[in-house]
């Protein structure tokens, strides 16, 4: 297969749309993070993006629409609750993801066999425009191998997904930089699923109680469905070992220069860098979660593209605000390996 790369023009973006139409397959720019999409109410496209990722069967993925409107349009729930709209209103179009009960037109390869759907209307404009003239809605998980840092570059994308998918619309770098925020209303509570760039506590302003799900800090416990995409499994890894520390500045700082070799680097903030005799990739200033979060992925596959990095060290970052979706990331591009310098 050969895979197109197309830009934002009226004719590429009409071309990305007719593919998908056609059961294809289109890497598409969204506020987040680049989307793999294909119509999400066709069983037999949405099956093709499984492959293309390697993304295993039971991880379900998000439904990408744009319009509020086309929640009915398209049939796509059993019913809207009050709450989504309340959420609707305040977040979309945005980083907000939506779970609620589906209806039966969505296929079971969208909901991985679960009675709930996850929607999304993203803001980036040129996704919206594909959305609409592709006359569908779209299923669109993030377009790169699966375990793999998210893309937020149509380059990123082709570097996972050449020959693999029909094409590529480089619409620009994602400005978010992590998947969107998910939570879900088919309990009696919202529960936050997957943190992102709209955080708990925006949340809590607009519905109060919001929960937070304990596989957000945690592995996901044996035997049990992801409800959400980012959930089951390890994610968003570099080839290298990525070992996290929950410790001090101070504490990150010695430790990190007392494990020097060759082929171990430190994924940390500006501040440190001065301070580090390893190799570094900076995420930002210490503190600034947003500008983290944009940055994080590229700096990952920066660490692959290096070729001699065998061993990243990075702390944990803060569980508050955005911090939280930094955390999230971090924690599963380790696989949850984190040594607890505080008890040493």
């Amino acid at each position: 297969m050969k895979t197109l790369l197309l830009n934002n023009t009226p004719e590429d973006i009409k071309t990305a749309a007719e593919i998908l139409k056609n059961g294809g397959l289109v890497g598409i720019p969204t506020e987040t993070v680049y989307g793999l999409a294909a119509d999400a109410l066709s069983g037999a496209a949405v099956a093709k993006i499984f492959a293309a990722k390697g993304r295993p069967m039971d991880n379900p993925l998000i439904v990408h629409i744009s319009d509020f409107s086309d929640i009915k349009r398209f049939n796509l729930v059993r019913e809207i609750p009050a709450s989504a709209k309340i959420l609707a209103d305040k977040f979309w179009p945005g980083a907000l993801t939506i779970i609620m009960k589906k209806s039966d037109n969505i296929p079971d390869e969208v909901s991985a066999g679960l009675d709930t759907v996850a929607i999304r209307f993203p803001s980036h404009s040129v996704a919206q425009k594909i959305i609409k003239q592709s006359k569908t809605v779209l299923a669109a998980p993030s377009a790169n191998l699966s375990g793999s840092p998210s893309p937020t570059t149509a380059a990123h994308v082709l570097s996972d997904m050449n020959g693999r998918i029909d094409a590529v619309l480089d619409g620009g770098a994602s400005d978010v930089g992590v998947e969107s925020t998910v939570i879900t209303l088919a309990g009696d509570v919202p529960r936050v699923l997957r943190p992102g760039g709209i955080t708990v506590e925006q949340l809590r302003e607009v519905l109060g109680e919001v929960e937070v799900d304990n596989a957000v800090l945690n592995k996901l416990e044996d035997g049990a469905k992801a409800a959400s995409p980012g959930m089951k499994y390890k994610h968003y890894a570099p080839s290298a070992r990525v070992i996290l520390l929950k410790c001090s500045d101070d504490e990150y700082i010695n430790y990190v220069n007392k494990n020097c070799a060759d082929g171990v680097a430190a994924l940390c903030c500006d501040e440190d860098i001065p301070l580090l005799k390893a190799k570094t990739f900076t995420l930002g200033g210490r503190g600034d979660y947003i500008t983290q979060a944009h940055r994080l992925f590229d700096e990952l596959r920066k660490i692959d593209l290096d070729g001699n990095v065998k061993t990243v060290y990075s702390r944990l970052p803060s569980v508050h605000g955005v911090g939280l979706a930094v955390y999230n990331r971090l924690i599963r591009a380790a696989g949850f390996e984190v040594i607890d310098l505080e008890k040493v």
